[in-house]
């Protein structure tokens, strides 16, 4: 049992159905009124479906001007984010806005303490490098997956590394965070399948990492209880507005329970696929997880046995098997959900599996957090399992 844990999280969330239109009122109540100008980080995505546009009005009424911006790219590089700062420093702004997947929300928290701190993104990478806080920053969500409105964690993409790093503070959390699942009813379906993936992936791991500690165990468990329960249907039926509230609150959890405990070898691993292939975070996570689960699951059966509990498997048989049917019941989602599952779909060949498994041997931070130690033969199988399908 650790003796020390700690959790933080997003200074205010708003949630609920068209929560968005309260924009204004929120920013009032938490003593935002005096912002006179917001830098709106967004998706083209989310223009097209107007809420750009409302949120700018939102905002006129209360006296604020903005200004709308959609060059961030999915998977950010350090340069497209410094590209981004540039034209954010050159607009007098004094607040930063949000709204999109995890990519927005990532680089909207790196722009916000950019400015501040008057450093590079190469000298913020790694753990509580950033040394002042941000400018007021308010974060809105439009996937179910990242949960990164509520963690002090941004990653950004390094090419030339063929690797994603992560930048993490408690600078980075927001003062604000919108959670209206209205804005998730359009997701197309293979976004709101690896974003959901993506979003219990980070519950599940924060639950048997190293780390895991009473604060998390509750906001993992309860991730996973409202994903399980809703994914399937938010995937077949994305006008379904109860099934994308469970998710869009579930991802939530999740990223609270990572915020105090961890991911672990599940991404390590994800991070060079992504750096290397651009295989997008979830689908990356969602392919790896049976996998890694199943070799972890002699160091964990005890708490896996718990999950099948708040996912909706029988209690029958031993915790072993418990574990088992946790690790089918992943393998049956993923196969309805029409999430790929071999690595050669997206060019990666057995040859290239010595360097993948180095470079996610590397992220040690979260390998150090997987409940069981992992080789870099043991890494390579895991990569090759998926090789071989």
């Amino acid at each position: 049992m650790k003796t020390l844990y700690h959790f933080q999280t997003a200074a205010r969330i708003e949630a609920g159905p068209h929560s968005l239109n309260l924009l204004g009122d929120y920013l009032d109540q938490i003593g935002l009124n005096q912002i006179r100008s917001v830098f709106i980080l967004t998706q083209p995505s989310i223009v097209s479906l107007g809420y750009a546009d409302q949120i700018k009005e939102g905002l006129a009424k209360k006296g604020i001007s903005s200004e709308v911006n959609t060059d961030i790219q999915p998977e950010p590089t350090e340069q497209n984010i410094e590209q981004v700062f540039q034209l954010f420093s050159e607009g007098g702004h004094d607040a930063i806005l949000g709204i999109g997947g995890g990519s927005v929300l990532d680089a909207a928290k790196i722009l916000s303490v950019l400015k501040t701190n008057e450093k590079p993104i190469s000298a913020l990478i790694g753990t509580n490098l950033v040394e002042k806080p941000g400018f007021p920053l308010v974060l809105i969500p439009t996937t179910s997956g990242t949960g990164s409105e509520v963690t002090p964690n941004a990653i950004v993409t390094f090419p030339e590394k063929e690797l994603k790093i992560g930048i993490v503070s408690p600078y980075l959390l927001p003062s604000l965070v919108i959670l209206d699942p209205v804005l998730t009813t359009g997701l197309p379906k293979a976004i709101t399948a690896a974003t959901g993936m993506d979003a219990f992936t980070h519950a599940l791991e924060s639950y048997i990492s190293n780390k895991a500690n009473p604060f998390s165990d509750m906001f993992a468990l309860e991730s996973m209880r409202l994903i399980s329960s809703s994914i399937q249907q938010a995937y077949h039926h994305g006008d379904n507005l109860e099934a994308r509230e469970k998710m869009l609150i579930g991802a939530m959890y999740g990223g609270m329970a990572l915020t105090s405990a961890g991911t672990a070898a599940v991404h390590a691993m994800a991070y060079p696929l992504g750096g290397k292939y651009k295989i997008s975070h979830g689908v990356a996570n969602s392919m790896l997880l049976p996998h890694v689960t199943a070799f972890n699951a002699d160091h964990v059966t005890d708490r896996l046995s718990d999950v099948a509990g708040v996912i909706g498997i029988e209690p029958k048989g031993s915790k072993s098997s418990q574990a088992e049917r946790v690790i089918r019941k992943i393998e049956e989602w993923t196969a309805d959900l029409n999430i790929p599952q071999n690595l050669k779909t997206f060019g990666v060949s057995k040859e290239d599996v010595p360097s993948l498994a180095e470079a996610a041997a590397d992220v040690k931070r979260l390998m150090d957090n997987n409940p069981k130690p992992m080789s870099v033969a043991e890494i390579e199988a895991v990569y090759l399992k998926l090789l071989d399908m």
